[in-house]
Formats: C-alpha cells, structure tokens, sequence
C-alpha cells in the first residue's frame, strides 16, 4: 500500500516522528524543482504489510528551506545534506551543517541539480580544505590512505587517528567520483533509463534494474506476469550469491590464507559463466526488462548442487582454520544499538541482529518457506562472515525454487508494452545483495523521466564502517573494510 499526503513544512517533523515512532523508516529523501517551486518528498517504509508512505512538503521559491529531521533520524541528516549540495535547499538547524557530497573544490553557490545550474563552472580552492576533526593527545598521528588504492577500487579517502596500533577515530571522505546520475536519468525514455539504471553500481545490476522497473511498473499501471516475476527473484538471488562467495574468498584472503580465496574466486568464475548462459551477460544485465524478464536458459540443478557442495567446503575450511576464525571473532564489532541509529540494511544489519529484509517487508512475488532470513548478533566480521555463508545457502534454496517454477522452454519472457497511464509516480524497493535499494520515478504523460532517485544501501552503510573500527587495529582496517564492502559508485552518484 502505498500513500501520498501533501503537507505544510511546519508540520513535517512531527508527521515524521509518528512514521518513526509506528515503525516506519526513512528509505528516501528526493528534492524536486518543479514550475511553482521546489518540492521535497519524504519515504517512508515499513512490512510487512508492505507499506510505503510518502510526506510531501511544497517550499518558496524565494527561501527553499526545510525544518531538518536530523534529531530524529541520522539517515535525515545525510539526506538533507546531499540535498542542499546538490539543490540548494537549506535544512534548518542541522545539526552538522557542513558539505557532504561537494568538495571543497566545489564552487560556493552552485547547484548541479537546479534547473538554472547552467554549464558547470570552473572549480578552484573555494573554501579550504575538508575539515577533518583532529584528534589530540600524547603519542596520536594520523594515518592518510586514498584516495587512490591499489587495485580496481574507486577512490575514498580515510583519515585515521591512532595511538600504537589502535584506531581511535577513522573519518571516510567519499563522493571523489560523483556522476551526476540522477541528472543523467531526467529526460529519458523509461527504456533508456534502464541501461543507466543497471550500471549505478556495476555489481548490482539485477538489484538496482528491478528497483527501478518496479518504480516505473508502478508509475504507469504495469501488469507484471507471474511468470516474470519467479525470473526476477530467480536473477536477484543469482547476484547475490556471486557476489558473497566473492567476499567469502577475500575475507579469508584478507587474513592470510590466499588458498580458500583461490578456490572461492574459481568457484565464482563458475557463477559467472553460470550468469551468462542464464542472461547472455556475465553480470547479468539484461535479464530484467521494464514490464518483464528475459531468461536464456534455467539453471542447471545439478550444476547448482556442485557449486553448494563447493561452497560449503570452503565455508568449513575457513571456520575450522583457528587463525581465521580467531581473526574473524571479536573484530571490528558493531553494536545493535549502534546500527539500528544509524539506519543500516543488508547483511550489515543483519550481523548485527537487525532481521529487516525488503523480501519479507516489501515482496514483488511469493517466496515461501525457502526464504530463511539469517540473523546473527554479535556484530564482528565472523558475523557479517556466517550471514553471508547462510545466505548462500538460502539463495541457492530460492534458485531451485524458481526454477521449478518457469516452464521450458517459455522461459525467454517478453515484456509487455507499458500502458500510457499520463504522468505518474511509482517507488521500487528491492532486497540487493548489499540490502534494501530504494528509487522513485516521475514520469510525464508520454512516459519521460522526470526525476529518478535511486539510494543504494551503502549511502546508509558508510558510516557505520568508522563506528565498527573505533578500537580496532590498523591491520585489520582491510579486513573490516571487507566485511562491510560497500560500494563508491553507489554511493556517489
């Protein structure tokens, strides 16, 4: 059920204390500059029932400001400060008031996403450099890293404050690599945002296609058929397996034992051919169709069992290895208290005994008793560890549940035209490999896009990677950066 209500800006916070208080959580905060001025739209989530409700607020167009939700929601105050980067809309009285998303290279008074932006400017040392918070104290130094890694990582920069070994403060300064994608999306045709849609965050091109199908699905009056539906739970389950036997590998690899990651990367090799034959893609684009799925083939069961068999070999290896699971226990934990402030999702979350699940919350189609949401905790890496490893299992369990489901050789589903509904609105929420991914869509009458938001769940994670490292070792930063592996394109977009 989904329900929009237009209200004054004076009455948003306590209209968004009751959605917080009921249960609701903020999953997206969208500006909007429309002909009588600026508009800003509040989501708020909750499920089961799947429940989705937005708060509007109208602002003048001579002082776009909005009373901040900061107080009430930390998540709030990291959307409220990307919006005024990019929109120029002042929350009043935040809290931490300072750029999030535009370096300091930024120009002062610039707006990317307002219609009078104009071309972008020339960018030169406007305000200083970032302001880090300095930490004092006999025998503290800093350690910078990034934002340039070794490897194929995008860029983010991490300042740490240290004493020995111990990390006493870590500040992570990320968007080095802003797109401008929800810029991009506006003006094009529904197909045509679809290719943009699935390249937000290269790994999570089922996850953040199907969020934005869902979106535009529902904006125009889309009848999905049941036959699509079982093929998109089918590709989403095969992105998240890949993708956590991937981090299963690094993990051990990350504590030195190079040969579980070995036999975890040929194993994802595997799934990747796997994705292939099923899509034609080895990262799957292409399976998700706005109205429908495309499947070149079902996976094979037998195939399947091998690679379980596979996994869970490597899985018992890396536990019953004393040294990796003694660097695994008790590293880099983060508190349940802790993440359910700062609003995490997925896996995340999840290891740290918050059960959310936008499969249970907010599902496209029936799952059934194969869908056994893993929780564990004690918040450590060997938690983030154990609940990927159990969602494996569970993914593999959904995979041949669905495919039971789709009837050779009518498993290549054509979409269905999408009816011209006029000028609409429509929200996906989708349980990525990562968690929960938001986006809304706005579309005219003739079906052009108009405003796109899409937010990964790493736009909520990252800030909980310096809270899980306070005490923790230096050397066991790329572990825990591991554990958490949260993604820069989807982040900075």
């Amino acid at each position: 059920m989904r329900s929009i209500h237009e209200i004054e800006a004076t009455d948003l916070p306590r209209r968004a204390q009751e959605l917080l208080d009921a249960g609701h959580r903020l999953a997206l905060v969208a500006a909007h500059h429309d002909e009588g001025g600026p508009r800003v739209v509040y989501l708020f989530a909750s499920g089961l029932p799947d429940t989705r409700t937005e708060l509007h607020v109208r602002l003048a167009p001579g002082r776009p400001e909005v009373p901040s939700l900061a107080p009430l929601s930390f998540p709030a105050g990291r959307f409220e400060r990307e919006m005024r980067d990019l929109f120029g809309i002042v929350p009043e009285d935040h809290p931490l008031p300072r750029r999030l998303v535009r370096h300091f290279h930024w120009p002062r008074g610039w707006y990317p996403m307002r219609p009078d932006a104009g071309p972008p400017p020339a960018f030169g040392e406007q305000e200083g450099p970032y302001p880090f918070l300095e930490v004092e104290g006999d025998g503290v130094y800093e350690i910078p890293v990034g934002p340039v890694h070794a490897g194929l990582i995008e860029p983010g920069h991490f300042r740490f404050s240290v004493v020995g070994e111990t990390i006493l403060k870590l500040k992570a300064r990320l968007w080095f690599v802003h797109k401008g994608i929800e810029k991009l999306f506006q003006g094009r045709s529904t197909a045509a945002g679809l290719p943009l849609a699935e390249r937000i965050s290269g790994d999570t091109a089922v996850g953040h296609a199907l969020a934005y199908c869902l979106a535009v699905e529902e904006a125009t009056g889309a009848e999905v058929p049941e036959q699509a539906r079982r093929a998109r739970a089918l590709l989403l389950e095969l992105e998240r397996i890949h993708n956590h036997v991937a981090d299963l590998g690094m993990l051990c690899n990350d504590v030195g034992h190079g040969i579980l990651n070995a036999q975890a990367q040929r194993i994802r090799e595997h799934l990747l051919r796997l994705n292939k034959d099923v899509t034609g893609h080895r990262l799957l684009r292409g399976g998700v169709l706005p109205g429908g799925a495309v499947l070149r083939t079902l996976p094979d069961p037998a195939r399947l069992n091998t690679i379980r068999e596979d996994i869970r070999e490597i899985t018992d290896l890396a536990l019953g290895h004393s040294t990796v699971r003694d660097r695994f226990t008790a590293t880099a934990v983060l508190p349940t208290p802790a993440a359910r402030e700062i609003g995490c999702l997925g896996y995340v979350a999840r290891a740290s005994g918050i059960a959310d699940d936008a499969r249970v919350a907010h599902p496209f189609t029936p799952y059934g008793p194969q869908l056994d949401v893993p929780v564990h905790v004690t918040g450590d890496v060997l938690a983030r560890f154990l609940v990927r490893a159990q969602e494996i299992e569970v993914s593999l369990a959904l995979v041949e549940h669905f495919t039971d489901g789709l009837h050779a050789p009518a498993a290549v589903l054509a979409p269905r035209p999408l009816p011209g509904a006029g000028p609409g609105t429509g929200v996906g929420l989708v349980e990525g490999w990562r968690g929960t991914i938001a986006t809304r869509v706005e579309l005219t009458a003739d079906g052009t896009l108009t405003r796109v938001k899409p937010v990964d769940p790493s736009f909520f994670n990252w800030p909980a990677l310096p809270v899980a490292l306070s005490d923790t070792i230096v050397p066991d930063f790329p572990l825990t950066n591991k554990s958490f592996n949260l993604s820069y394109a989807g982040n900075d977009l």
